[in-house]
C-alpha cells in the first residue's frame, strides 16, 4: 500500500461525517453508540466550505499487542485526508482548517512503531501531523461523534505493528456499510427527560445458593435481602428508576441478566454478592470491576457472533460491519464503559469504607461474566465474607443489609454527580 521513492499513497478517502438525532433513541447511550455506528460505516462527503476553522484540541495515544491507537480530539467533522511517505517512512494526517491548541502534544506509547509525533502548519492554516514510523505500515483511521457527555469529535488512528510489504499500487479498501435504520429503533419516550434505569443483580438464586456460611446462612438470600433494600432506596429517588434482575428465589443464567439490563435500557449494572473463602478469618467488603483480559476475550466472542447479533453494542447490529469498523467500535465502547465503571466502583467501595472493614481498599478487576456487557457500566460489590463468622451474622441483620445499600445509592449520587447524561431528570434535580 505504499509508493516507491518518495511518491504518496492515499490509503483513505476524504470523508466527513452526518450526524442525526431524531429524538427517539432509548437514552443518550443509545443515540450515541447509534451515531458511533453511523460514523463509522456510513459517512458522508461535505464540500470544503461547510467545514468551519476549528482547533484540535487534545491527541491521547495508547498501545496493545497488536497496534497503536492515536485519538485527535476535534471540535467539528473535518475533510481530512492521510497517506504514508518513505525514505524514511511517515504516515501523514492532514487536517484543513485546523489549529492546534497550545500546549498539546502527543505522547508515544511503549512497545510502538511510531517513533516520533511532530505537528506543522500548511499554507497558513491546515495542520499537518507527521508519525514517524519504523518501517511500512498499513494504517487505518475513523472519525467518530462525540461520546456521551463530551463535544469533541474524535479521529482515530490505528496503525499496525506488524509491517507490510511495500506494493507499488493500494488496493481499493471496500466501504463499511451503513447500519439500516431498522437496527437502530427504539422505543418512543413519553416525555421531555427520562429516568436513569439501575440494573440490580442479586446474585445466584434458585438451585444455585451460592456460597453458605458456617452457621447455614445462603448467600442467595442475603443478597436478594441487600438488592431489595437498594430497589426501594433508588425507587424513591428522583429521576432513578429500579430493575431487579431477580426478586425471588430463581435461578437466572450468568449472561441472561446483562441481557435482561440491556433490554431494559439499564444505564448501570450493579451485582451484589457475598464472598467466601476457605480461610475463616477472611473478612471485609470489596468491589469488583472487568479486568482488560476479560474485555477482550468479550470483544472477540462478540465480534465472531456479529452476524447473529442483533442487540450487539447499545441495540445497534453490527451484522453487515466491516470486520475492522466493528472491532474498533467494541473497542472505543469498551474502554469507556470500563472507564466508566472503574470510577463507579471507585466511589461505592469508598462508601463502603465507612460502614464496613475493606477486604481490598481498591477496586479489583477479574473476568467475571456478569460483568462483561461492553456499553453499560458494571461493578460486583462484595458485602462481607459469609464464610466469617463474625460477619456471616452482620449480614444476616436488617441494619447492616441497610447499610450495605445507603452505601451503594451513596455511590451511585457520587458517580452522577460528575457525568449526569443530559435528557435526563436526574441531570435537571
Amino acid at each position: 500500500m505504499l509508493q516507491k521513492s518518495a511518491s504518496v499513497s492515499l490509503i483513505t478517502d476524504t470523508r466527513a461525517m452526518s450526524i442525526y438525532d431524531n429524538g427517539s433513541e432509548l437514552h443518550a447511550r443509545r443515540r450515541f453508540l447509534t451515531q458511533l455506528v453511523i460514523g463509522g460505516g456510513g459517512l458522508l462527503l461535505l464540500p470544503s466550505w461547510a467545514v468551519a476553522s476549528q482547533r484540535l484540541q487534545a491527541v491521547r495515544s495508547s498501545a496493545n499487542k497488536e497496534n497503536s491507537r492515536f485519538v485527535f480530539d476535534l471540535e467539528a467533522p473535518l475533510d481530512y485526508k492521510m497517506f504514508t511517505l518513505e525514505h524514511p517512512h511517515r504516515v501523514v494526517l492532514d487536517l484543513p482548517r485546523t489549529q492546534l491548541v497550545p500546549g498539546v502534544s502527543a505522547r508515544v506509547p511503549d512497545g510502538s512503531v511510531v517513533q516520533r509525533v511532530r505537528f506543522g502548519v500548511q499554507n497558513g492554516y491546515d495542520l499537518r501531523v507527521v508519525l514517524d514510523v519504523s518501517g511500512p505500515v498499513e494504517p487505518r483511521v475513523l472519525l467518530l461523534p462525540p461520546a456521551e457527555g463530551t463535544a469533541s469529535y474524535r479521529l482515530v488512528v490505528d496503525i499496525p505493528h506488524r509491517s507490510v510489504p511495500v506494493m507499488t499500487q493500494a488496493p481499493a479498501q471496500a466501504p463499511a456499510k451503513a447500519v439500516s435504520d431498522s437496527s437502530t429503533s427504539a422505543p418512543q419516550q413519553s416525555s421531555a427527560f427520562r429516568d436513569l434505569v439501575i440494573a440490580i443483580d442479586a446474585g445466584h438464586g434458585g438451585r444455585d445458593p451460592g456460597a453458605i456460611g458456617p452457621a447455614g446462612t445462603r448467600e442467595k438470600d442475603v443478597v436478594l435481602a441487600i438488592s431489595r433494600r437498594l430497589r426501594d432506596l433508588i425507587a424513591a429517588e428522583r429521576g432513578l428508576t429500579p430493575l431487579m434482575i431477580r426478586d425471588s428465589d430463581i435461578f437466572i443464567p450468568l449472561r441472561e441478566r446483562t441481557n435482561i439490563a440491556r433490554r431494559n435500557g439499564a444505564d448501570l449494572f450493579i451485582s451484589v454478592h457475598a464472598d467466601a473463602f476457605h480461610n475463616r478469618s477472611a473478612r471485609g467488603a470489596s468491589v469488583y470491576c472487568l479486568s482488560t483480559r476479560g474485555a477482550s476475550s468479550e470483544a472477540a466472542r462478540w465480534l465472531a457472533e456479529r452476524e447473529n447479533a442483533a442487540d450487539l453494542v447499545g441495540g445497534v447490529s453490527i451484522a453487515h460491519q466491516d470486520e475492522v469498523v466493528a472491532s474498533v467500535l467494541l473497542d472505543l465502547a469498551q474502554t469507556k464503559t470500563l472507564e466508566n465503571s472503574l470510577d463507579l466502583g471507585d466511589r461505592v467501595l469508598r462508601r463502603l469504607g465507612y460502614v464496613a472493614h475493606l477486604h481490598k481498599s481498591e477496586v479489583q478487576q477479574a473476568g467475571f461474566i456478569v460483568l462483561r456487557s461492553p456499553d453499560i457500566p458494571s461493578i460486583l460489590v462484595e458485602s462481607a465474607f459469609i464464610s466469617n463468622p463474625a460477619e456471616e451474622r452482620r449480614l444476616r441483620t436488617a441494619a447492616y443489609q441497610q447499610q450495605v445499600a445507603e452505601a451503594i445509592l451513596k455511590g451511585i449520587h457520587s458517580y452522577y454527580a460528575a457525568r449526569a447524561p443530559s435528557g435526563t431528570r436526574y441531570a435537571m434535580a
